[in-house]
């Protein structure tokens, strides 16, 4: 999708990302999903790596955390699980030798998933940057990377609260966010699919959508049993169970493997989208659960169990597309600079009949049922319709009167970002080489 600013179209490509992030600027990197968010910061970081500039990765969550090789903003800042942060935590947190170290050292900060970081975190995260480092400056002089999209789920509100989203919070306002919105788009290539997010993001849902939702009733795979997106995790661990019971088919099961501190093992196992012990049968219905391009397959790949290695028993999966790919343990890992903390190692895949919608943000499905008649919250809807690539690849099993909607906030907001985003995009535009080159050799 483009943009038009005083009559100039514009479009904040991957490319021109890469470039104003090698600035050091603080830098919101926002888009759709399937716009290519982790793809830029990952080019980011394998740059960074090179330059030997010391990076903190970070995520709102385990889940997100896990996925990019990170640990939780909680964890890497000390706040825990605080809610709140008394001068006295701040003191207490100050002193603590570890979290001083890993604070004092990094330069760069990310933070992934942001739309589920709650604003009264961000605050106390910047408090705690500019006490350890002994810097007024935001976050303590470090360059601040937030990436992620608002219509996505929304902060966990405690009750009786309503949910503060990072962009109302003092540390947004005081970092000073540039804002890179990507517009490309990688995930989906269905106009009316993409038509139909565009209405939700704008808020502006009718009848007509519903009724298009409401007439999904066929998934175009003949082969591949598509994943069922529930509100709820009962409902997930029912049907997986349930499903593969059902099989009487040769079994195959698979230990997870760790090493490293206990804590950060936990953590880790905690948040792996595959289960310690990962049960399997011939016939079982499968999901990947990593990003690995080489073999050929994605975190949110389907496919079907056809096989167990004759020697080494790993198991043999056919993809929706009918390649055969055969499935070797990968590994999950907390790493500071470049060493590794902790490590946990199983065969990424999980039982794939069913999946919350909550893991499923980041995922791209091939095909996917989804039943939001117990949706309950924003950004529900949106994140499980924005899973699939296709509408032929999606069918509906139910809806309710919210599964659609968005926080009218992020609507509004959304705007804002549009606009900073052009306005970044323009100013970048209007300089030369040499200016470019030496901002980003400041860093």
């Amino acid at each position: 999708m483009a943009y038009f600013l005083n009559g100039i179209l514009l479009i904040m490509t991957q490319s021109q990302t890469l470039e104003i992030l090698k600035t050091g600027a603080n830098i919101f990197l926002t888009g759709e999903p399937g716009a290519g968010k982790t793809y830029v910061l990952n080019k980011y970081l394998d740059w960074l790596s090179g330059t030997g500039i010391s990076v903190a990765i970070t995520a709102s969550t385990g889940i997100a955390a896990t996925h990019i090789g990170g640990v939780t903003i909680h964890s890497w800042s000390g706040i825990g699980a605080r809610d709140t942060l008394t001068q006295y935590d701040l003191d207490k947190i100050a002193t603590n030798e570890k979290t001083v170290r890993r604070v004092k050292k990094a330069k760069v900060l990310v933070i992934d998933e942001i739309s589920m970081l709650d604003g009264r975190v961000l605050d106390m995260v910047d408090a705690v940057c500019r006490t350890i480092k002994q810097n007024g400056e935001s976050f303590g002089g470090m360059q601040v990377i937030l990436v992620g999209d608002f219509f996505q789920l929304p902060p966990i509100a405690g009750r009786g609260e309503m949910s503060r989203f990072a962009f109302e919070s003092r540390a947004w306002e005081g970092a000073k966010f540039l804002t890179c919105y990507l517009t490309e788009q990688h995930r989906q290539e269905d106009e009316m699919l993409l038509g139909l997010l565009g209405s939700i993001r704008k808020n502006d849902i009718d009848e007509s959508h519903y009724t298009l939702l409401s007439d999904q009733k066929d998934i175009g795979y003949e082969d591949i049993e598509p994943t069922k997106l529930f509100t709820h995790n009962k409902d997930v661990e029912s049907m997986n169970t349930s499903r593969l019971n059902e099989l009487n088919t040769e079994r195959a099961s698979y230990k997870m493997e760790a090493k490293g501190s206990k804590p950060r093992v936990e953590g880790l196992v905690k948040n792996c989208l595959s289960p310690q012990v990962l049960e399997l049968r011939k016939e079982a219905m499968v999901m990947c659960t990593k990003n690995n391009f080489e073999v050929g397959y994605v975190n949110g790949t389907l496919g079907r169990v056809i096989d167990f290695d004759i020697e080494d028993k790993y198991p043999i999966i056919e993809t929706s597309d009918g390649r055969e790919i055969k499935i070797t343990p990968q590994s999950w890992s907390v790493e500071e600079d470049g060493k590794v903390l902790a490590e946990i190692t199983q065969v990424p895949l999980r039982l794939a009949w069913a999946i919350t919608v909550h893991k499923s943000q980041g995922m791209s499905l091939d095909a996917a049922e989804i039943d939001l008649r117990n949706a309950f919250t924003y950004g529900q809807g949106y994140v499980a319709i924005s899973r699939v690539r296709s509408l032929t690849g999606m069918k509906i099993i139910g809806l309710n009167s919210q599964a659609l909607l968005v926080d009218p906030r992020v609507v509004h907001r959304d705007e804002v970002f549009r606009q900073e985003s052009d306005e970044a995009e323009e100013g970048f535009k209007a300089m030369d080489e040499e200016e470019i080159e030496a901002m980003q050799r400041v860093l």
